[in-house]
């Protein structure tokens, strides 16, 4: 049986969960990139819809119940040193309620809500590519009003 991201690329999911301006981040204990400080995320199931699969993560992961979230960007990362290889759709999303807390302290011990010029070290490269999408998707924005 071979395991997704170290013997065959792993398709995985994250969510950008931004409130006034902040973004929901959490810090990971285990690999790819322990230590590093995430957005809410994981693998997507078998005949699972990537999106559904990204709403169930930040669903399990924060506490939180999500609403409608919206494809941000694709990432894939190649982490040499930890035999990592995956692909990941990045979804962001405005709407939801609750407030986070730590549903799993073995996995992510603690979060913050960050401005996007005052990020956490170290940042994910999953995290640093759905940050540069959201400055780029600002900008557009910006450029078009």
């Amino acid at each position: 049986m071979s395991i997704p991201g170290i013997d065959v690329p792993g398709l995985g999911c994250g969510l950008a969960i931004l409130r006034e301006g902040r973004l929901l981040l959490y810090r990971r204990l285990r690999a790819p990139e322990a230590g590093s400080w995430n957005i809410v995320g994981g693998k997507v199931d078998h005949m699972e819809r990537a999106a559904r699969s990204a709403r169930r993560e930040a669903e399990e992961e924060s506490g939180l119940a999500i609403g409608a979230v919206d494809l941000l960007c694709v990432s894939e990362q190649i982490i040499e040193e930890e035999r990592q290889h995956w692909l990941s759709l990045i979804y962001v999303t405005e709407d939801f309620t609750g407030e986070p807390r730590v549903m799993e302290p073995e996995k992510l011990p603690e979060f913050g809500w960050f401005p996007l010029d005052a990020l956490p070290s170290p940042l994910s490269r999953f995290a640093a590519d759905a940050v540069r999408a959201l400055s780029a998707r600002h900008l557009a924005r910006n450029a078009a009003s």
